[in-house]
């Protein structure tokens, strides 16, 4: 209950933070965050996407392997 609580006051800060008139009006800030971080996050991802591949590529080997020696 409390992490659903605390994702509705950050996601109400959020909102009022990036508002274009309001006191903050960290919106251009915002913005160019996500355009520097864009890059970046891609590449992370894409590691990621290579190692869950890899792994899963790994695990289908196994599988196939020990299902051959069940059936030997």
């Amino acid at each position: 209950m409390i992490s659903i609580i605390l994702g509705i006051v950050f996601i109400a800060f959020t909102v009022f933070a990036c508002l274009p008139m309001g006191p903050l009006a960290w919106g251009p800030e915002v913005i160019a965050f996500l355009k520097g971080c864009a890059p970046v996050l891609a590449g992370f991802i894409g590691v990621i996407c290579l190692f869950i591949g890899a792994a899963d590529m790994k695990d289908k080997k196994e599988s196939k392997k020990d299902s051959a020696e069940e059936n030997a």
